[in-house]
């Protein structure tokens, strides 16, 4: 597990990415659609994403994205984690997030889209 991101949530994002560009001073890095920017972090390959959640539950609470092989290996391979939420298709791959025994959201995604592409 490699940590990619550090997950915000946020209610509107433009208002959000104003916050962090310009009174933070961070640079943006990606955005996808009108629902997702990234930032990213001095000193670090780690970037910041804020994203509008499609929910509230604890699945798009905030919280490292940790890079693996697959998604569907992991899950495979650690079954009594407290699984939330959905296996999501994501840009890239797949997406999916357990709880940790202190109820912290952990996400995963993999990049099993980009190297069967």
């Amino acid at each position: 597990m490699k940590l990619m991101f550090l997950y915000q949530p946020v209610d509107d994002l433009a208002a959000a990415v104003a916050f962090y560009r310009d009174v933070l001073g961070l640079d943006e890095s990606w955005r996808e659609g009108d629902t997702t920017a990234a930032f990213a972090l001095p000193g670090t390959e780690v970037e910041l994403m804020l994203d509008v959640p499609p929910g509230d539950g604890p699945e798009w609470k905030a919280g490292g994205f940790y890079a693996v092989d697959s998604v569907d290996t992991f899950m495979a391979e650690h079954p009594d984690l407290k699984w939330v939420g959905e296996v999501l298709d994501l840009p890239g791959g797949r997406g999916a997030a357990f709880l940790d025994p202190a109820g912290n959201t952990i996400h995963l995604l993999d990049v099993t889209a980009e190297q069967t592409a």
